[in-house]
């Protein structure tokens, strides 16, 4: 696919978002949608994954670490063909197997449940080194928040995945810029990222999060980097593609009413 159809497909991910917690009256719109594009390279290039197959031995893992932007996985997920997008318009009903943190007990293509900051890149860390030991090909990603660089737990994940040289281990940060409270540097500055990652032992690449070119460049960097993790710090723009949520920390975790939700699909290229 040219990089055009990548950015349609990644517009459809954000529609299902908007749709979904439009649907639930509740999520976490504004760190989905700043996911989308790398979520999208993943699911749609990068990643070894068979939706027809989706336990299958050597496959690729996608662990998403801040689990509260569920809802841009359930739609990666859909537009992937793993189920019907409209299944996950019953997102955080009761009874749904959609839940507001992925589960990877009730939804296919989830590896990991995940929701408590820090724990996605730690099992990450398991899962590469286990893969390590099994003589298993499969790749392992995971996504971060920024803000969730401020958990202990992170560092204590990347000092053991730099000691055990993973270099099957591909840790992204959406580095949006803000967090539930706020502006991260008013909160708890995490800067400078990349000279942290870089400090530890890692493989450092720094790109714009919204740039198809750009992302696929650094996973292929990713892959040919031996004997060290990767760290992908991707700039990017919290609620990005829909203008009055960009850049706003109140959409972190506010559902669009149906006026806004309809004027993000169809600011989108959808159609509500």
């Amino acid at each position: 696919m040219d990089i055009k159809a990548y950015e349609e497909l990644a517009a459809k991910v954000r529609i299902d978002v908007i749709r979904a917690i439009h649907s639930a009256g509740s999520g976490h719109p504004g760190g989905s949608l700043s996911a989308a594009d790398i979520v999208t390279a993943l699911y749609f290039k990068e990643m070894n994954i068979d939706p027809s197959d989706p336990k299958k031995a050597d496959r690729d893992k996608f662990i998403l670490s801040k689990g509260h932007a569920g809802p841009v996985q359930y739609a990666a997920l859909a537009e992937r063909g793993y189920f019907p997008a409209e299944d996950m318009m019953s997102l955080r009903k009761l009874g749904s197997r959609f839940q507001g943190h992925p589960n990877m007990h009730k939804v296919p293509g989830i590896e990991m449940s995940t929701g408590s900051l820090g724990q996605g890149i730690s099992v990450s860390v398991g899962m590469a080194l286990a893969n390590k030991m099994d003589g298993n090909p499969g790749r392992i990603y995971t996504l971060l928040g920024d803000g969730e660089l401020q958990e202990g737990l992170v560092w204590e994940a990347a000092m053991s995945a730099a000691h055990y040289k993973l270099d099957n281990l591909t840790a992204i940060v959406d580095f949006n810029g803000l967090q539930i409270d706020g502006k991260n540097d008013d909160v708890m500055t995490v800067k400078p990222v990349d000279e942290k990652f870089a400090a530890f032992g890692w493989n450092v690449t720094v790109i714009d999060g919204h740039d198809f070119e750009e992302i696929f460049d650094a996973f292929d960097k990713a892959r040919a980097c031996k004997g060290r993790p990767t760290a992908i710090i991707a700039r990017t723009h919290k609620g990005r593609g829909v203008s009055f949520m960009e850049d706003q920390a109140g959409w972190h975790g506010k559902a669009p009413n149906e006026e806004e939700a309809r004027l993000a699909v169809e600011e989108l290229g959808g159609t509500w």
